[in-house]
């Protein structure tokens, strides 16, 4: 059963829609004094429509545009409660814009991107180096630099070990 958009929601109802653990909704009530749920006997607490479009501000700009804390509470303090509920409407109206995931996705996989066809006419890119050969080559050049530095005689074809060997007999 579905509630009204007017009805109070539970702690429990809010962590749900937002999809983010309870603990981190009591943090924000810490963290942001402009969240205050109604709170009846027991402790429980009973969230307005208002907080609901507030913590779902707060939950864009920490999330969806990679704000942290302080910067919320910046926004906050700077430009006050309703820039951060447009930011919910912005996150909503992207939201509505990208297409949606296929359901058989998994949480926290990734789609595999599948390699493009080539295209008559148009040049091929080139293939990444592999790892080893960048740090190698990174090596070479932090060798040359140093025994430019240290005033020893260059040599293309010289290797790591003769660098090695050059600086030995200079004791």
């Amino acid at each position: 059963m579905n509630k009204s958009a007017e009805a109070f929601r539970t702690i429990g109802e809010v962590a749900d829609e937002l999809q983010i653990p309870k603990h981190v909704l009591r943090f924000w009530e810490g963290r942001f004094p402009q969240i205050r749920p109604m709170k009846r006997g027991g402790g429980r607490r009973y969230y307005r429509p208002e907080d609901m479009e507030l913590l779902r501000g707060i939950r864009a700009l920490l999330h969806a545009e990679g704000y942290t804390i302080r910067g919320v509470q910046k926004i906050l303090r700077e430009h006050g409660v309703e820039q951060v509920k447009a930011a919910a409407h912005r996150a909503a109206a992207a939201q509505a814009a990208m297409p949606a995931e296929p359901a058989s996705r998994k949480r926290g996989r990734k789609p595999v991107a599948k390699a493009p066809a080539e295209q008559p006419g148009k040049a091929r890119e080139e293939t990444p180096v592999p790892a080893n050969v960048q740090i190698l080559s990174a090596i070479r050049e932090l060798e040359i630099a140093r025994a430019i530095l240290l005033g020893q005689p260059l040599n293309a074809a010289d290797g790591p070990d003769d660098l090695k060997k050059s600086r030995a007999g200079r004791s």
